[in-house]
């Protein structure tokens, strides 16, 4: 039950009950040493006033009393024994000597003191004296009602009544004592608690100025949605944790939109690739079942035509096998791949490579540069294809005729540059951007006739980054395309 008052479901009224809970235990515990230090300085007080009245005590009138007190009442003995001291009302007196035993001196008539066991007399009589401090003590006497007693030695060493054998005990009710701290203790309590209304008034409005911040973050996490990303929290709002928070969340905000423009691009470009795909896919397939069709109507009986249509639909089935290839290449490649990576000679490879080039080539120039031997760590298979790509692409928008390729390698800080120029039509500026994307074909530089999928490029950028490297391209209308590789090599380069 105390849990739940303590911890209610608003944070606000956690604070405050919580607060007012630590404030009452601190107000009680705060009560409990005043009424204690109280007590002891009321007490200590009532013990020197005590001590003080048995130094101005009438030996003469006391001994006398003692004396009186001891003999049998007759004409000798006219006053009654334990007569009492009209000076020492709602007190009580008593005498003690050396060896403990007790004499109550005002008797019957007064108020009957406290009896101590000879034991606790003798040792309140060998630690009476201080210098500092009146040793007192709290004892009911035998009516029940408690009393504060003191205890000092009859006498002085200078006094002409000095009795070192005889020891005074003096007592006085505790209840007047009694009722003034009960009057402090009301006193602190009504104060107490009127400071602790107060005080818990005040800080409920401070409470609530202070979790403004906190309302806020609410109210923005409240409007927070998919379609609301940018908006962000001040970050300089005066107090460190929720400065904190607000910057974490403006971060966690920042990495929710990026993660959700990815995923808007993501999906647009797997629906622009699936509509690309099919409509790659579904020319081929249109033209081999129209030849499917011609054969029917009786072309296969006539052996021309017939194998000009096998000889087409062997060609569109390539080019299907090709682009789904292509397309499998991609998927393994964006589902970061695992190359099998060794130190080959790249130089080795495209001299290699020269007779396939000079074919696919036909009767463009081909110019091929290469400097010391360069090696790294690649995937060969993988290079080659990047090579080849590159290469292809330029024999596709150069002139069969008057079309030159120029291909070169070298090294630059710390990767091998492959750099392959061609001076065929060029690309416009508005596609240079794009023509990495999937199945984008630039409308002049690039067309259906050329034979292309779109792909070619896309393998070729993803290949290279998986190596770590990354590709260039410039190009100026009428002034060719040049594409630029850059791959990282290993420090055992050379050997």
């Amino acid at each position: 039950m105390l849990k739940k008052i303590l911890s209610p479901y608003s944070l606000k009224k956690q604070l405050l009950m919580r607060t007012f809970f630590i404030l009452a235990i601190i107000l009680l515990l705060i009560g409990i040493v005043q009424y204690w230090i109280m007590r002891d300085f009321l007490y200590q007080n009532e013990a020197n006033a005590l001590n003080d009245k048995l130094g101005s005590l009438p030996l003469e009138l006391l001994l006398n009393e003692e004396s009186k007190s001891t003999k049998p009442k007759g004409k000798d003995n006219p006053l009654p024994a334990n007569q009492p001291f009209l000076f020492y009302q709602g007190m009580s007196l008593a005498i003690i000597d050396t060896n403990g035993n007790y004499q109550d001196i005002l008797g019957n008539s007064g108020v009957a003191a406290p009896i101590f066991t000879k034991k606790e007399y003798l040792k309140m009589l060998q630690h009476n004296e201080s210098i500092h401090r009146i040793a007192y003590h709290v004892r009911e006497n035998s009516k029940g009602i408690e009393q504060l007693v003191v205890f000092r030695p009859l006498g002085g060493p200078h006094e002409s009544h000095n009795r070192a054998d005889l020891t005074l005990q003096l007592g006085t009710n505790t209840a007047p004592l009694k009722k003034i701290l009960l009057q402090q203790l009301l006193t602190f309590i009504v104060l107490a608690s009127i400071a602790l209304t107060s005080g818990l008034v005040i800080y409920l409005r401070t409470l609530k100025h202070t979790l403004v911040p906190l309302s806020t973050i609410v109210d923005v996490v409240k409007k927070t949605d998919v379609e609301n990303l940018t908006e962000r929290l001040p970050v300089k709002q005066g107090q460190e944790e929720i400065d904190r928070l607000a910057e974490s969340f403006n971060a966690m905000l920042a990495r929710l939109e990026i993660s959700f423009e990815y995923e808007r691009e993501t999906k647009e470009q797997m629906r622009r690739f699936i509509a690309d795909a099919s409509h790659e896919l579904r020319t081929p397939l249109t033209s081999i079942n129209g030849f499917i069709e011609v054969l029917l109507r009786g072309a296969a009986n006539q052996p021309e035509q017939l194998y000009q249509a096998l000889n087409s639909m062997q060609g569109e089935s390539k080019r299907i096998i090709k682009l789904v290839e292509d397309l499998f290449t991609l998927v393994k490649l964006d589902q970061a791949p695992s190359l099998q990576v060794s130190q080959v000679n790249v130089t080795k490879i495209i001299k290699e490579m020269r007779s396939q080039l000079d074919v696919l080539a036909g009767n463009r120039t081909v110019y091929v540069k290469v400097s010391e031997e360069r090696y790294g760590y690649y995937e060969p298979n993988k290079l080659k294809q990047v090579f080849l790509n590159l290469f292809y692409n330029a024999v596709q928008h150069t002139d069969p005729e008057t079309g030159v390729i120029h291909l070169s390698l070298d090294a630059i800080n710390d990767s091998n540059r492959f750099t392959i120029q061609d001076n065929g039509a060029g690309i416009d500026s508005k596609d240079l951007p794009f023509i990495f994307n999937r199945f984008y074909r630039a409308d002049i530089s690039r067309t259906r006739t050329s034979g292309g999928s779109g792909l070619g490029l896309s393998i070729t950028k993803s290949i290279v980054e998986a190596h770590g490297g990354r590709i260039e391209v410039t190009s100026k209308m009428g002034n060719g395309t040049t594409f630029q590789v850059f791959l990282p090599f290993s420090p055992k380069k050379n050997h």
